[in-house]
C-alpha cells in the first residue's frame, strides 16, 4: 500500500508540473495579447479548490488530474457585454490566436531545457559499455561483436555510456537497412567496424530493452555473495540468515555468482532449500522456504528477502561529466532537440506501422515510471519529467482538432485565406479529433492493462 501511495503521489506531482508549465504558456500570452482570462483549471471536473485574483481569473484545482484547460471569454460560447469586447479571445486577430494556441507547447520544450539544465549541471555519469557476452544467432554476433570490446558509437554517432547506447539502438527500432557498430578493444586506440543487417526491425514486438534484443550482456562488476541486508519477517529472516553471512552453497551446489544464486532460489517457490553459509569464519546450514511471488508477467518465483553488498564500479569502467553553467545550457538545448527529434520519428513509425502500437503507454505505465525515477533519485526524476514534457508538446502541435496543433491549422489556414475555418468544418474536425484522441487513449490505457 505504501508503494501505490509514493507511486500516487510522484505521478500526480508530475502531471501537476508538465501541466502546469503548459497551461501557464497558453495563460501568460493570452494576458500579454489583451484576452481575458476566465480561469485556469489544473485537472478536469469538479472543482476543489478555487480562488480568484485581482483580474477576475479563477484559478481551480479539480477532480480529475489528467490535465487542464484555460478558458478564455469567448462570444462563440456566451455572450459578452460592450465593455469586455476588447478582451474576447474571438477578436484577436488571428497572428494573437496562433501565438496563443503555440504557446503551450513551447512553455513544455522550455521546461525540458530547464530541467536538462538542472540535470547536467548536477553532473552526470554513466558505465562504459563494454561487451560481457554476446548471445548465440543475435544481431551483435551476426555483426560480429566479441567479450571485451567497448562500443564506441552506433551508426557514427558516440555512445559514451550504457544510456546513450540504449538510445541509439531505440532510434533504430522499425528500420531496414543496417547498424553500424563501432568498438575497440580495451588499451587500443583502434577502431573496428561491425554491420549487421536489419528489415523493419522488431517492428511488431514492444520493446522495452533494445540491447537486449540485439543479442549484447554488457559487463557489471560481480556482486558479491556477503548478504548486506535480511529483510526483517522474510522467509531468509525466519530461516536464520544475518547481515555479514557469505552464501557459499544451497542444497550442496556451491555458488560464487549472484545471479546464478538468485535464478536457484527463483525457480524454488514454496520449496524448502538448504542454504550454507560462512558466518565469523564458521560453516553454518539454514533451511529457508522462498516465498511464492505473482510478477507483473504472471510468472511465479521463489524470494526470501535478501539483498547482497553492493558491488563496486572501477573508475576506468565509469564515465563521469561536469558542466559549467553555460555547458550546461548548452546540454540542456542538445538533449531537448534530441529528444524532440526521437519522439517525432517514433511517432511516423507508428503511423507507417514500422513501430507496434503495443509501445505505446498510459497514464498507469507513467505512473509507475515516475516512482521508479523519484526513488532512483532526483537526476532520474528531472530527467523523466524532462522527456514527458517534449512528448506532451510534440503531441499537442499534431494537427488534431481538440489539440493545440489542431487549432494552428485552422488559425494558419485562416491566415492564407483571409477568413475563418466555417463553424461546421470546425464542429466535423472537433468531433473526429475527439473521437482519434479518445482512440489513442483507450489504447494506451489498454496497453498499461496488458503490463499490469
Amino acid at each position: 500500500m505504501l508503494d501505490f501511495l509514493q507511486t500516487a503521489i510522484w505521478a500526480l506531482v508530475a502531471l501537476g508540473v508538465l501541466v502546469s508549465f503548459h497551461e501557464f504558456g497558453h495563460f501568460i500570452v493570452a494576458r500579454w495579447c489583451g484576452v481575458k482570462v476566465l480561469r485556469f483549471s489544473i485537472g478536469f471536473g469538479k472543482r476543489l479548490v478555487s480562488r480568484y485574483d485581482r483580474h477576475g481569473t479563477e484559478f481551480t484545482v479539480s477532480a480529475i488530474p489528467l490535465g487542464g484547460y484555460v478558458k478564455f471569454l469567448d462570444e462563440r460560447e456566451s455572450a459578452v457585454s460592450p465593455e469586455d469586447l476588447d478582451g474576447a479571445f474571438n477578436r484577436k486577430n488571428v497572428w494573437q490566436r496562433i501565438a496563443i494556441a503555440a504557446a503551450g507547447p513551447l512553455a513544455n520544450f522550455l521546461l525540458a531545457i530547464v530541467l536538462f539544465w538542472g540535470v547536467f549541471m548536477g553532473g552526470t555519469s554513466g558505465p562504459v559499455p563494454i561487451v560481457d557476452d554476446v548471445e548465440q544467432g543475435s544481431l551483435a554476433a551476426y555483426a560480429g561483436l566479441e567479450e571485451g570490446q567497448e562500443i564506441i558509437a552506433i551508426d557514427d554517432h558516440p555512445t559514451p555510456t550504457w544510456q546513450a547506447l540504449n538510445w541509439r539502438l531505440a532510434n533504430r527500432l522499425g528500420d531496414s537497412g543496417d547498424i553500424k557498430f563501432s568498438v575497440r578493444y580495451p588499451d587500443s586506440a583502434l577502431e573496428y567496424h561491425m554491420y549487421a543487417d536489419i528489415d523493419r526491425w522488431l517492428a511488431g514486438k514492444e520493446v522495452a530493452d533494445p540491447l537486449a534484443e540485439v543479442g549484447v550482456k554488457l559487463w557489471i562488476p560481480q556482486v558479491s555473495m556477503q548478504l548486506a541486508q535480511v529483510v526483517d519477517g522474510s522467509p531468509a529472516a525466519k530461516g536464520g540468515l544475518e547481515a555479514g553471512d557469505e552464501i557459499i552453497a544451497t542444497d550442496g551446489r556451491d555458488f560464487s555468482d549472484w545471479e546464478q544464486w538468485t535464478t536457484y532460489i527463483k525457480a524454488r517457490p514454496e520449496q524448502q532449500v538448504a542454504v550454507t553459509v560462512l558466518r565469523d569464519g564458521v560453516e553454518q546450514v539454514v533451511s529457508i522456504t522462498p516465498d511464492e511471488v505473482t510478477l507483473d508477467s504472471g510468472e511465479k518465483i521463489g524470494r526470501i528477502g535478501v539483498l547482497p553488498v553492493a558491488a563496486s564500479w572501477p573508475e576506468e569502467r565509469v564515465r563521469r561529466y561536469h558542466y559549467g553553467v553555460l555547458g550546461a545550457l548548452n546540454k540542456g538545448l542538445e538533449e531537448t532537440w534530441s529528444k524532440t527529434v526521437f519522439t517525432l520519428n517514433s511517432l511516423k513509425k507508428l503511423l507507417f506501422g514500422e513501430l507496434s502500437t503495443r509501445n505505446l503507454s498510459g497514464p498507469i505505465t507513467i505512473a509507475k515510471v515516475a516512482g521508479t525515477s523519484a526513488d532512483a533519485g532526483w537526476q532520474s526524476f528531472l530527467s523523466l519529467l524532462a522527456l514527458l514534457s517534449i512528448s506532451l508538446g510534440v503531441l499537442n502541435l499534431l494537427p488534431i482538432p481538440v489539440l493545440d496543433g489542431g487549432h494552428l491549422l485552422y488559425y494558419g489556414i485562416e491566415a492564407i485565406k483571409g477568413s475563418p475555418v466555417s463553424e461546421r468544418v470546425q464542429m466535423i474536425g472537433l468531433q473526429v479529433g475527439m473521437a482519434m484522441v479518445l482512440g489513442i487513449m483507450a489504447l494506451a490505457l489498454y496497453n498499461d492493462i496488458l503490463r499490469l
